[in-house]
């Protein structure tokens, strides 16, 4: 999921009472709902590194076992040097002034590394809904696990996620000020983006009218926990009805595909932005891909949005061109990849490689994300190269 959707589950999390287990809980939440996503930086190299090394080792069942750790002893030394501050000084710091709450929480390290490893935890929980993929095995094995249930930027969670630590956090004017230019920018996202239905945006609109609303009203003041643990019931019956929409629609292909005598291997069911019950992807057979959409609700609404498209193997040619140096991460982390070739003027090849997933088949598009091009001599030595991902 996107930076902001891991960020605001964390904060939900502190919001449900955790916060008050032990001291610096809600910033153990909010990083350790953030931190395998260090992995980031790789995208300042280049958008194919980015796509080697995202949502692999630190993302992996060995990283998910010492981030708790490492969080947690980052905390209590935090605490630590603050506290020999506060002894040295009479600093009057935000932080302080927490700290010598008298109903401030007191520090227990047992309960801080208990919170860590559920926020930490909660990352790849959410990253392996969406089609992206994540590594869970890494660095013991590379295989990419899928849950095709949510969209890589969901707007429902969003609101969810957002709703209890609106109503709970930041009644200093800059605090209030800080949540209206996040809620103006997702609403400017949301409403000005294309492929979100005007339903969907105007359901957006009402739901962030609300928390508003409520939030100025006062009321659920003094029961956040109790509209954060809500919020996460709420969260967990969209999850379940997105997930068995998904599962639903692979049925559905199979049995569509089944009736025009194809039998499939795998079918990938993609959810669209803020769309509850439409999906697009991608049905695999021996012998060809077969691009999809649906409304789950309404099987006869089945339709192949493209011609057929063979499944390729490699030749010599692609071959060459899958071991460029400018697309191994893409290589590395393609599900449904398509191969397109060209006879360069002058002699060679150009190779345009495609992963399905993001990428359809066209003729004039030789950019745009999961898209790389590699140009090879007639002699299949690499020329030039560029993940055009970006």
């Amino acid at each position: 999921m996107d930076p902001l959707a891991h960020t605001l589950f964390g904060a939900t999390m502190a919001e449900t009472s955790l916060r008050k287990k032990t001291s610096l809980a809600a910033g153990a939440c909010i990083i350790g709902a953030n931190i395998p996503d260090v992995d980031a930086i790789a995208m300042f190299v280049s958008s194919d590194y980015s796509l080697l090394v995202r949502r692999g080792w630190t993302h992996g069942i060995l990283a998910l076992v010492v981030w708790p750790f490492l969080l947690t002893g980052g905390l209590l030394l935090f605490d630590y040097i603050w506290r020999r501050r506060k002894n040295r000084s009479k600093s009057r710091s935000v932080y302080n002034r927490r700290r010598g709450n008298p109903n401030s929480p007191p520090l227990k390290p047992g309960s801080l590394l208990a919170i860590s490893f559920l926020a930490v935890w909660s990352h790849p929980f959410l990253d392996w809904f969406n089609t992206y993929g994540i590594r869970l095995l890494m660095p013991f094995d590379g295989t990419w696990f899928y849950g095709d249930t949510l969209f890589i930027v969901d707007p429902w969670m969003w609101l969810l996620m957002a709703a209890a630590v609106v109503l709970a956090r930041s009644r200093s004017i800059f605090g209030i000020a800080g949540w209206v230019v996040l809620g103006t920018a997702a609403t400017a996202l949301v409403t000005g983006t294309a492929v979100v239905p005007l339903a969907a945006k105007v359901a957006w609109c009402i739901a962030v009218a609300a928390i508003l609303l409520i939030r100025w009203l006062g009321w659920f003041r003094d029961r956040i926990h109790h509209v954060a643990l809500g919020c996460f019931g709420i969260f967990a019956l969209y999850l379940l009805f997105m997930f068995a929409g998904s599962r639903f629609t692979v049925w559905q292909v199979e049995n569509k595909l089944a009736a025009r005598g194809v039998e499939v291997k795998e079918v990938m069911p993609e959810p669209l932005p803020a769309r509850l019950i439409l999906r697009e992807g991608v049905a695999v057979s021996e012998t060809h891909y077969y691009l999809f959409r649906v409304n789950w609700l309404d099987g006869d609404s089945f339709e192949i949005m493209e011609d057929p498209i063979p499944v390729k193997k490699p030749d010599l040619i692609v071959e060459a061109a899958l071991r460029s140096p400018a697309v191994q991460g893409l290589h590395n982390w393609m599900r449904f990849p398509d191969y397109e070739v060209r006879a360069l003027d002058g002699g060679g090849w150009r190779v345009i490689i495609r992963d399905l997933r993001f990428a359809p088949p066209d003729s004039e598009a030789e950019s745009g994300f999961g898209i790389a091009i590699v140009d090879l001599d007639e002699k299949l030595q690499w020329i030039s190269g560029e993940n055009r991902s970006d």
